[in-house]
Formats: structure tokens, C-alpha cells, sequence
């Protein structure tokens, strides 16, 4: 890589010739995301764009998981702080923008359960591999959140919206082959066999005229630019809202974790 990257431990990029591949990295949480890795979701991708030798990259998750979206710890430490909850929001948009305008190919190696944010970044990628056991969920309604970070915003460009309002609504999960048939994910692979499949189609792309190739992630991306503009706007702004709502304290003390 041109230079060190500036992120937390709990986002790693390794580098591999061209390749740069980004780990979400708190396996131990199934990498749920807490203050630290928002941040660095939010930074990651104009970091990597300044790397000049970096011509694709892969996501994945470190361990069983690829995102178990927000750590509840983090969530409910948000609820009472709305400087925190601004920035937050702030960062939300960064993730959605700079992963919209990324200039590189990006392939999602779903290696287990995309659950919220999570979610929401394996979609935004451009080829998503997913592992036959995972499975793709965006419970924001359900825990009392405005679905603000991606689904409500990106889910539409994506699938159709009958689809999106049921499957937001109820927060209803997607099997791996459910998320491949409404337009989730790109194909099924064997389980264990993500990363894998990824680093293949990886080396299909770099093999391809990368101007050209950039070029057409350009013009295909300008279209879901512009349609998440204004639906991404509304829904980070219902998403703040909703944040420090007594509904959510609520209900994430209903839905949190409980340790054996």
C-alpha cells in the first residue's frame, strides 16, 4: 500500500498485490458495530481510493459472522447522548456516500449473518457473494429505529418497494437464496467458500481494463446515486429522531443479548 492506513483495529485492510481486503473485525461481538468501526466505515473508502496501487477490494467479516449489525452496548449509550447521535447520523452518510462513489469494484464476502448496518454494506457492494448458511435482516423497525443507515434508502434501487416495505416492517430475515431471488445478493456459494469465490472473481477483475471497468461502475452507481439522494436524507433524519425515543430504550432492553 502507497501508505499505513489510519483506522481502528476493529477494521483491518490487508493488502495482497492489487487487492486490498477489508475485515470487519470483532469476531468475538460477531462484528457488531460499535462507536470505533462506524467511524471507520465512515473513513475506510477515501482511504483506500487514495491507495494507487489498490485496483479491487473484498469485505468480509473476521469469524462465524459478516456484520451482527449495531452492538446494543453502543446503541443504548447513544440513546442519551445526541451529540453523539449527530454524529452518528453524520457518519451514516458518509458510509452511504462514500461506498456509492467509491471508484473500485467492491465484492462482498457475506461469510455469515448481515443483519442492520451490516446489511446495508454487503448491499452496497457490487457483487455479493453469500455463504449458503448466512442469512440478510434489517430489524431497525423492530427495535424502535427508523431504518435510516442503508435499508430504507438503498433496499428500493435495489429490489422492488412492495418487498422493501414488508421486509423493513417486519424485519424479516433472508435466507441466502431468498436474498439472491429479491436482489440482496449476487449468488449462493458453499458454506465456508466466500472468501474463496471472492478472491476468484477478484482475480477476474484485476484481469480486466481497469479504466474501463471503473468507468462502468461510474455510470451504473450514478444511477442509484441519484436515487437514494433524497430517500437517504428523509430516512437518516427519521433515524435521528428516533434514536433517543423512550420506544427504543425500550425495546432494546427487550431485544438485547442475554448472557448465559
Amino acid at each position: 500500500m502507497d501508505s499505513k492506513l489510519n483506522l481502528p483495529n476493529s477494521v483491518t485492510v490487508e493488502a495482497d498485490g492489487p487487492l486490498r481486503i477489508v475485515t470487519l473485525n470483532r469476531p468475538d461481538q460477531l462484528n457488531a458495530v460499535n462507536a470505533e468501526m462506524h467511524w471507520a466505515l465512515a473513513n475506510v473508502w477515501r482511504q483506500i481510493r487514495a491507495d494507487r496501487e489498490a485496483q479491487v477490494v473484498i469485505v468480509t467479516g473476521a469469524g462465524k459472522a459478516f456484520c451482527a449489525g449495531g452492538d446494543f452496548g453502543w446503541l443504548e449509550a447513544l440513546g442519551g447522548d445526541a451529540v453523539q447521535q449527530d454524529i452518528t447520523i453524520d457518519e451514516g452518510g458518509e458510509i452511504i456516500t462514500e461506498m456509492l462513489r467509491f471508484p473500485l469494484p467492491v465484492i462482498a464476502a457475506v461469510n455469515g449473518p448481515a443483519v442492520g448496518l451490516g446489511c446495508s454494506v454487503a448491499v452496497m457492494c457490487d457483487i455479493v457473494l453469500i455463504d449458503e448458511k448466512a442469512h440478510m435482516s434489517d430489524p431497525h423497525v423492530a427495535v424502535g429505529l427508523v431504518a435510516g443507515d442503508g435499508g430504507a434508502a438503498i433496499w428500493p434501487a435495489v429490489t422492488n418497494v412492495l418487498r422493501t416495505k414488508e421486509s423493513l416492517f417486519l424485519g424479516s430475515r433472508f435466507t441466502a437464496a431468498e436474498a439472491v431471488e429479491v436482489g440482496l445478493a449476487t449468488r449462493v456459494v458453499a458454506n465456508g467458500e466466500a472468501m474463496t469465490e471472492a478472491r476468484a472473481v477478484a482475480a477476474k477483475l484485476l484481469a480486466l481494463p481497469q479504466r474501463a471497468l471503473q468507468d462502468t461502475k461510474r455510470a451504473i452507481n450514478a444511477h442509484l446515486i441519484k436515487a437514494v439522494a433524497g430517500p437517504m436524507h428523509v430516512a437518516l433524519s427519521g433515524e435521528r429522531m428516533s434514536m433517543g425515543s423512550p420506544e427504543h430504550a425500550e425495546l432494546l432492553g427487550k431485544f438485547r443479548p442475554r448472557k448465559p
